[in-house]
C-alpha cells in the first residue's frame, strides 16, 4: 500500500506488555513477545513507583535488550491505575513527582532507543478548578516534551474511555490541548477502541488528522478483546490509516481473556515482526 509518495510500507505491529503476557513477571515478558514473533513492544509505566530503584531499572532495560526487541512506546507514571488514576499531567500537588518520573522515563528511553512517551492527562479532581488543572497540564507537557526532545523523542496524548473523571474523550479534545500547547512534537495517540467506545468519528479523524497521529493502538469494541471478538472495523480503519500515510507502529492493546499467546491467533506470525 502506498504512503502517497510512491513508497510502499506495511503495518508494523507492537505488543503492549502491560496488558498482554501479564501472566508473566515483567522481566520475562519481552522474551515471551519475541518468542511469539514480535520485534517491537510497548509498556505502560512498568514499575509500582514513579521513581524505581536503580536495580529495577537495570533489570527492565536488560530484559528488553536481552530479548532483542525494540521498545517503541512508554507511558509516564499514571498513578494507581487499578484504583482509577489516569495520569499526573494535570494533577495539582504532584508536580515534583511528575517531573522526577519524566527524568527516569527519559533515561530509560535513551538507553533503549524509545522515542515515544504517552502522557496520560489525569482525572478531574474534586475541589480543584479545572482551569487550574489545565494550566498545570500545559506546563507539565511543555516540560516533558522538552525533556523528550533532548533525546529526539516526542509525546502522545490519548483520549480514554471508561474513566468518567478523565476530560479527554475525543480526538478533538486532545487536539485542543495540543493546539494550545503549540508544539509539533506532541501528537495524538489514536486508540481505536477508546475512540469507538466514546462514539468519536474514527474515519473523520483519519481523513483529517493522520499527519498528527503519533501512535495507534487497537482492541475490538465492545469488550476490549482481540480483533474479531467485537464489531469494530479494525482492518478497515488500519487500511485507511495506511492509505493516508500513517507508517508508525500499531500497538496491540487488548485484554486477552485467557492465554496471551493463544489470543494472538488472529494475527499470522509472519505479520508480527518487521525485521
Amino acid at each position: 500500500m502506498s504512503d502517497g509518495s510512491g513508497a510502499q510500507h506495511s503495518l508494523r505491529y507492537d505488543v503492549n506488555l502491560s496488558i498482554l503476557f501479564s501472566e508473566l513477571p515483567v522481566p520475562r515478558r519481552p522474551a515471551a513477545a519475541r518468542e511469539a514473533g514480535f520485534d517491537a513492544v510497548e509498556f505502560w509505566w512498568p514499575f509500582a513507583e514513579p521513581v524505581p530503584g536503580d536495580r529495577e531499572v537495570d533489570e527492565f532495560v536488560h530484559a528488553v535488550r536481552d530479548a532483542g526487541v525494540d521498545l517503541v512506546g512508554l507511558n509516564f507514571y499514571a498513578g494507581d491505575m487499578k484504583a482509577g488514576d489516569r495520569g499526573l499531567v494535570s494533577w495539582v500537588g504532584r508536580e515534583r513527582e511528575f517531573a522526577d518520573n519524566v527524568d527516569v522515563a527519559v533515561g530509560i528511553a535513551d538507553q533503549l532507543g524509545c522515542r515515544s512517551f504517552n502522557a496520560l492527562y489525569g482525572n478531574r479532581i474534586d475541589g480543584v478548578d479545572p482551569a487550574e488543572q489545565d494550566k498545570l497540564a500545559l506546563s507539565n507537557l511543555e516540560h516533558a516534551a522538552g525533556a523528550a526532545s533532548a533525546i529526539g523523542a516526542r509525546l502522545v496524548l490519548e483520549p480514554l474511555s471508561g474513566a468518567p473523571a478523565y476530560p479527554l474523550t475525543t480526538a478533538a479534545q486532545a487536539f485542543g490541548v495540543i493546539d494550545e500547547l503549540g508544539r509539533d512534537d506532541v501528537l495524538l495517540l489514536a486508540d481505536l477502541y477508546h475512540l469507538a467506545v466514546n462514539t468519536d468519528d474514527i474515519d473523520a479523524v483519519i481523513a483529517e488528522h493522520t499527519a498528527r497521529i503519533g501512535h495507534v493502538q487497537i482492541a475490538d469494541a465492545p469488550g476490549r478483546g482481540a480483533p474479531g471478538t467485537g464489531s469494530l472495523d479494525i482492518e478497515g480503519h488500519l487500511a485507511r490509516l495506511q492509505a493516508a500515510g500513517y507508517a508508525g507502529h500499531v500497538g496491540i492493546e487488548y485484554a486477552p481473556g485467557g492465554d496471551s499467546l493463544d489470543s494472538l491467533d488472529w494475527l499470522p506470525r509472519e505479520r508480527r515482526g518487521t525485521r
